[in-house]
């Protein structure tokens, strides 16, 4: 065995982890006391002037009420005298009194040229305000300033004027800088001390774990006759003691081990999926997470319980029956709203000598695979049925006219006309299954351009109201503005004909259909409303679906195919947008859709 080196070795993981959390902790320490001395001293330093200026705030109150006379000082010179002591505090830089106009009638000594002068600090206007004391700190120059505004009230709580104090606080921050180089180099000395003692401890710890490592690598080579030495009966050297004991228990385990090998190997192979193992009783004692996913259960609670109650099979199988299952096994989970299938494969788990140690099972989600079948069956059975209608009716009709229908002038041309409409009936199915299938086969190309929507979208209303054979309204709520879209216009112009022609066929004789575009700002949303029967709330999300018909009597007496809407989905989809649809039964139905809209595309095309 390669000797581990120096860097990587566990005695200095451990020097260094206790250095470590020693320079942790008093770093913890240190911030937490640096952080509450420097509180502490801020909040004295603010306390002991805050309280100076109360006491200046309450004489000046009353000079500020005094009645004064000719022979008495000014309001300026009494301010001067009461102000001089706070002034000459140490810190103290400046001291201003202003009246309720926000004149100042009194400053420090040196700037007795800015008394008679209006005030214009905020820190003023907001005492005025709030009428009570505001603290601030501000820096000026690099230098920390504790600005202190107070009001002075008269009785009835009215501003007569304010004191503004400016104090230097950087005194303090100076002090803590003190205090944090003596920390800091507390810290150093104290993290040399704890290095040395860690060196000391960690060889009385290292040195019976090497012996181990080197029994271990003996132990490796198939000799078990060495033993650990023992250098105490604490924690390290009660291990070496069990560790001796292993080296005489391990030649028996080995029998075990190979047994779980073979049941371990079962397992990994296919842990791709959902693996459940058992005892031979059929209790579950392994699951891997796939499987307590798949059954939707937690791995602590279903450990000891039977394989068949956790997949629900108790009324069809017993575990003696999954031992001889030889077919996968489908689990049907699906509720009403949501299909859920699961397919369960069983593998015996026997011995050498073929008695039976357990169960493995596997579990593969077939839910898509299943909805995919059922798709195709349900395909296939809806083209089917198209199919054989208008077949089955062309093939009434021509045997009539074989059987000599044929002859009479009255009948023959209706036979013929129902059959020609039959014909044209299964040609625009089966033009309308090649569509989706190019679509979904993913080798349908579309042939955008830059069309004008709006012209391009009445050119169809105009197309379709000079046509219509019934009497309805068309109603056009477009905007007067130019908009360009990035569309192929024979696929939209698909799109937008499947829609009008359902409005107009469930559209009332005398009703009204309703064009509308909204431009937004990254798509356009087109609307085209019908005043038909509506459509059931609960059918309204599956009109896009193929083949898919509220009323199918009457769909098909009117010859629609089922599909228009959703080649109009596909379409709609493939151009970057989407479509739906909104409907109250007996008022009608709008469908819109949305087109992506770049109006920067406008400036360049003009």
């Amino acid at each position: 065995m390669k000797k581990v080196g120096f860097f990587k070795s566990i005695h200095l993981k451990f020097v260094l982890i206790y250095v470590l959390l020693i320079f942790l902790a008093m770093q913890i320490i240190g911030v937490y006391f640096v952080q509450q001395l420097e509180e502490e001293l801020v909040s004295n330093f603010e306390s002991s002037l805050t309280s100076r200026v109360d006491l200046v705030q309450y004489s000046l109150q009353e000079e500020f009420l005094k009645e004064r006379t000719e022979e008495m000082p000014t309001l300026e010179q009494d301010v001067n005298s009461i102000i001089n002591d706070l002034a000459n505090m140490a810190d103290i830089r400046e001291v201003q009194v202003v009246d309720s106009s926000r004149i100042v009638v009194g400053t420090s000594a040196g700037n007795q040229g800015l008394i008679g002068q209006k005030t214009t600090n905020d820190s003023v206007k907001k005492a005025f305000l709030i009428k009570k004391g505001l603290p601030e700190i501000y820096v000026d120059q690099g230098e920390r300033l504790w600005v202190y505004t107070v009001p002075i009230l008269d009785d009835a709580d009215e501003v007569l004027g304010a004191v503004y104090v400016i104090a230097e606080v950087e005194t303090v921050y100076k002090q803590m800088g003190n205090i944090n180089e003596i920390f800091a180099t507390g810290t150093f000395i104290a993290l040399i001390l704890t290095a040395i003692l860690g060196v000391f401890l960690a060889r009385t710890i290292t040195r019976p774990i090497s012996d181990m490592s080197k029994q271990a690598e003996a132990m490796a080579k198939g000799n078990f006759s060495r033993k650990v030495k023992v250098y105490g009966y604490d924690e390290i050297g009660e291990l070496a003691m069990n560790f001796n004991n292993l080296t005489k228990r391990l030649q028996e385990a080995q029998a075990t081990t190979e047994g779980e090998r073979r049941k371990l190997s079962s397992v990994l192979s296919y842990m791709t999926d959902g693996v459940i193992a058992t005892d031979r009783k059929g209790k579950v004692i392994l699951i891997n997470d796939p499987a307590a996913k798949q059954l939707k259960v937690e791995r602590d609670q279903v450990l000891s319980n039977s394989i068949v109650t956790l997949l629900g099979l108790e009324d069809e199988y017993t575990f003696d029956e999954l031992l001889n299952e030889q077919e996968s096994v489908i689990l049907d989970y699906s509720s009403k709203d949501q299909p859920y299938i699961l397919r369960a494969n069983f593998s015996v788990i026997q011995k050498e000598t073929g008695h039976v140690n357990g169960l493995i099972t596997v579990l593969h989600d077939i839910t898509e695979q299943e909805k995919i079948d059922m798709d195709r069956r349900e395909f296939v059975a809806n083209v089917s049925h198209e199919l054989r209608t208008p077949l089955t009716t062309m093939r009434s009709y021509l045997e009539a006219l074989a059987e000599g229908a044929m002859d009479d002038p009255t009948i023959a041309p209706q036979f013929l006309k129902v059959t020609q409409d039959e014909t044209e009936r299964m040609i625009r199915l089966v033009n309308d299954l090649l569509q989706l299938s190019k679509m979904d086969s993913r080798d349908y190309y579309f042939n955008k351009e830059w069309i004008p929507f709006i012209r391009f979208f009445d050119g169809i209303i105009d197309r379709f109201e000079m046509s219509k054979a019934q009497h309805v309204t068309f109603k056009r709520e477009l905007p007067d503005e130019q908009i360009l879209v990035e569309i192929d216009p024979d696929k939209l112009t698909q799109v937008i004909d499947n829609i009008i022609s359902n409005a107009l066929k469930y559209s009332p004789d005398g009703g009204t259909v309703t064009f509308g575009v909204d431009i937004q700002e990254e798509f356009i949303v087109i609307s085209i409303k019908d005043q038909g029967m509506g459509i059931p709330k609960d059918n309204l999300d599956k009109i896009f679906e193929r083949f898919y018909r509220v009323d199918k009597a009457r769909s098909r007496q009117m010859g629609g195919t089922g599909l228009g809407l959703a080649i109009a989905k596909e379409m709609i989809h493939t151009h970057g947008g989407d479509i739906w649809a909104d409907s109250k039964e007996g008022e009608g139905t709008t469908i819109f859709f949305t087109l992506p809209y770049e109006s920067t595309q406008e400036d360049e095309w003009e």
